[in-house]
């Protein structure tokens, strides 16, 4: 009698997509951005679904322009996330729906990262995992919720080998 070994396709997962909205991120931004996004995702059987993901490296004015005119708050923040909603009906066959865009701001980012005593790639690492897991559709608006996305970030920064971001 002999045994057959099973083999399992490894999941596709979405692309993801970088685009320099304004010159200044440091030279590994890109390389961050494509290993936090993949930690993310990696974790979510239902990513395999999605087309790519497309993440803006922007700065302070135009984030704060989209911050602006998608949440009615005019102001800089250091990450958005922005979900597509989920019609498919315009997809040629065989097209995956993309998961969403995210926007991260240069300045508010690397002012938050030395006021919190981390590198500018740590800080983006973490932007770039807390905005895919708002276009997975999880949020911080209850502390429930909170709590829960916070559990998550944490796990994949630390598969990243990035310390706690919310230690006090």
């Amino acid at each position: 009698m002999s045994a057959t070994a099973s083999v399992t396709a490894p999941v596709e997962l979405p692309q993801v997509d970088v685009v320099h909205a304004v010159d200044g991120w440091p030279d590994d931004a890109d390389a961050v951005v494509h290993r936090a996004a993949r930690a993310v995702l990696s974790g979510f059987e239902e990513a395999a679904s999605f087309g790519n993901i497309s993440v803006a490296l922007m700065d302070d004015a135009s984030i704060r322009l989209l911050n602006r005119d998608y949440r009615g708050k005019d102001a800089a923040t250091n990450v958005l996330s922005f979900p597509v909603e989920e019609d498919d009906s315009f997809l040629p066959p065989g097209e995956r729906l993309p998961l969403g865009d995210i926007a991260v701001a240069l300045e508010t980012v690397t002012r938050e990262a030395a006021e919190e005593d981390k590198t500018l790639a740590e800080h983006l690492a973490h932007m770039v995992v807390h905005g895919t897991l708002h276009l997975l559709g999880y949020d911080h608006e209850q502390d429930s919720e909170a709590e829960e996305m916070e559990a998550l970030e944490r796990d994949v920064l630390a598969s990243l080998g990035i310390a706690d971001p919310y230690r006090t």
